[in-house]
């Protein structure tokens, strides 16, 4: 055989593979796909390819392996037995970015199905690949380390303590003041998923200085980042009074009361929570939000958005209320009742109309005069038969309870408390007829 027809059989082999990979990953781009192609023991069959000395090919079939494993758990967990990982994490620091982007795309893939196989990826010494490729100059190599680093600390707080103690905060940071849009947002969301878990994990956050870049951040025009950010400084700000005032000294108000009107429903909905996890805390902080507009924002959303930010929303204006009575005063001055009343009685949610109790309980707890507003509202029958219907969860029956106790206990309007004798369970009507016997 000639020189030639001897290279060309290791052409047609060459070719061969790289036609193999690339069907399987335009295959894998279809969930239905994974169950036929699993059954062909495909891993298997991409094991040898991911260290291909083709570069190509290595390439192809690690997308393949990660669009394969993104689909399906039980192919997710076939990996960790295939003894695929340690090829990948030894490949990772000396390929091309696009090899690496690769290689952390199928890190991201396995890490997204449970705390299990996160936990896999990190005790098969996956965090130092990760912290390098998060410190590296491209910035699609950052991207993709920072998408890893959340998929993990999502999971829990072990997890994210792992992320936390690799180093992976200051350079989430950076990422945060760098110019690349899609770098922002994802470093920020990989800041909240490590912040939301614990008061310890978001005070690392506040220590490494992040809370001001964040802040900053709210100004971007992008809706997707300032979704993000509002996520992140509401799960730094959720956990201590401490914290929740590191966040307000960022100035981060009235610009929240803003993003509560934008045009995004994510936005919006995100600023309604970062107020409620401020205003929650103590009389000062709220005091604070009051003053610089908070009870109108919060006002405007729960008469013009009916969609996911009406839950934060309502509940902000519960712990408003329930810090004084004068902040109570002040939402009832701002017709809050109204706008409680019409979603008690229209609304089928029961999340909605469980918060929506709970914040008229608040209201209504501090004296005659609150309890007056709620009763003359005709408040009272509703939350009645939301507690004695069948229909209703242990948690609506529970708030709707609290909420009658708290206000029958100060309502002295006897045109509102009548109907309730003949309607109201005994464990209600305790409560009316204690009215009665003042």
């Amino acid at each position: 055989m000639t020189t030639k027809s001897i290279l060309q059989i290791f052409d047609q082999y060459q070719r061969a593979r790289l036609n193999f990979v690339k069907s399987v990953a335009e295959l894998a781009l279809r969930p239905a796909n994974i169950p036929i192609l699993d059954e062909a023991n495909v891993l298997e069959l991409l094991k040898p390819l991911l260290c291909d000395i083709c570069t190509q090919i290595q390439h192809c079939a690690t997308i393949a392996l990660g669009r394969i494993i993104q689909c399906d758990f039980n192919v997710a967990k076939k990996f960790t037995e295939a003894e695929l990982l340690p090829i990948l994490l030894n490949n990772l620091p000396k390929e091309n970015k696009f090899q690496r982007n690769s290689i952390l795309f199928v890190l991201r893939s396995i890490c997204k199905h449970s705390s299990e196989l996160a936990n896999f990826v990190v005790a098969s010494g996956a965090m130092s690949a990760i912290i390098n490729s998060l410190e590296d100059f491209e910035p699609s190599v950052q991207e993709s380390a920072a998408w890893v680093v959340g998929y993990i600390a999502r999971h829990n707080q072990n997890l994210a303590q792992k992320c936390v103690e690799a180093g992976c905060i200051p350079l989430l940071i950076m990422c945060i003041q760098g110019p690349h849009l899609s770098l922002k947002q994802i470093a920020a969301s990989a800041l909240c998923d490590i912040a939301k878990h614990n008061m310890e994990l978001a005070q690392n956050i506040v220590d490494a200085g992040a809370i001001p870049y964040l802040a900053k951040n709210l100004s971007n025009i992008d809706d997707k980042l300032k979704r993000q950010v509002l996520a992140a400084l509401s799960a730094c700000a959720k956990h201590s009074s401490e914290l929740a005032e590191v966040v307000v000294e960022a100035e981060v108000f009235p610009s929240v009361f803003m993003h509560m009107a934008h045009a995004c429903p994510h936005v919006r909905k995100n600023a309604a929570a970062l107020t409620r996890d401020v205003v929650k805390h103590t009389l000062e902080l709220t005091q604070l939000v009051v003053n610089t507009g908070g009870i109108g924002a919060l006002m405007e959303v729960l008469n013009e958005d009916a969609g996911e930010a009406r839950i934060p929303c309502i509940t902000a204006l519960g712990y408003i209320a329930g810090h004084s009575d004068q902040l109570a005063m002040s939402i009832l001055g701002c017709k809050a009742i109204l706008a409680l009343g019409v979603i008690l009685n229209e609304c089928k949610d029961e999340n909605i109309l469980a918060v929506t109790a709970w914040t008229l309980g608040q209201i209504g707890k501090h004296s005659p005069e609150h309890a007056k507003a709620i009763a003359s509202a005709n408040m009272f029958p509703k939350l009645v038969q939301l507690y004695s219907s069948e229909n209703s969860s242990e948690d609506l029956k529970f708030k709707c309870k609290l909420a009658l106790k708290f206000c029958l206990q100060k309502c002295l309007l006897i045109s509102a408390l009548e109907p309730l004798l003949y309607d109201a369970p005994p464990d209600i009507l305790k409560y009316v007829l204690g009215q009665y016997s003042k």
